[in-house]
């Protein structure tokens, strides 16, 4: 039995949901946001929350019975509270700045690397080296937020680049005579 596929899905007040076949749609005051399950599982709707249950015994229903679970837990939490990846930019004259819809990352390189920011995101430099990528899927803020990590990852020795807030990056010593 799945622990997490047995807990139904609450939704909070100013949230509504509706189910047609196996797609589930959900409607909040950030958007609307959608998933299709597998044949494995059946989803209802009953008393302002949603459950999924597997549709047999199989190895397959039992995986997808958690992971639908899941999927739509992250629906519901996009919808009204949204998810946030906040990066740190470390080393001297590594910064970044919005300029419209183009992130500007100056990285030591000897050219500044213009991101384009897709939709779905708002990616917002509150200091010059901190950078907050929102939006109410989850899927796409984490691949944002790792694209723009990846021009720049943190290195072992001085520890510069771009790192995820609170990420421990392993440090190496140097060389010695």
């Amino acid at each position: 039995m799945s622990r997490i596929g047995k807990k139904p899905v609450p939704m909070p007040k100013g949230v509504s949901a509706s189910v047609s076949g196996q797609t589930v749609e959900v409607k909040g005051p950030k958007g609307t946001r959608s998933f299709t399950g597998t044949d494995d599982v059946t989803i209802t709707i009953e008393e302002d929350a949603i459950k999924v249950t597997p549709r047999g015994t199989s190895k397959r229903a039992r995986q997808q019975w958690g992971m639908s679970r899941s999927m739509i837990e992250n629906l519901v939490t996009g919808v009204t509270t949204g998810f946030k990846k906040e990066l740190e930019i470390n080393g001297v004259g590594y910064r970044a700045q919005m300029q419209g819809n183009v992130l500007k990352l100056a990285l030591g390189y000897s050219h500044d690397v213009d991101f384009e920011v897709p939709a779905g995101v708002t990616v917002t430099a509150p200091k010059l080296t901190e950078i907050v990528v929102e939006g109410i899927d989850q899927q796409l803020v984490g691949q944002v937020a790792a694209n723009i990590r990846e021009w720049r990852g943190p290195e072992p020795y001085k520890g510069k680049g771009i790192k995820y807030k609170g990420e421990f990056i392993f440090r190496k010593e140097g060389k010695k005579k």
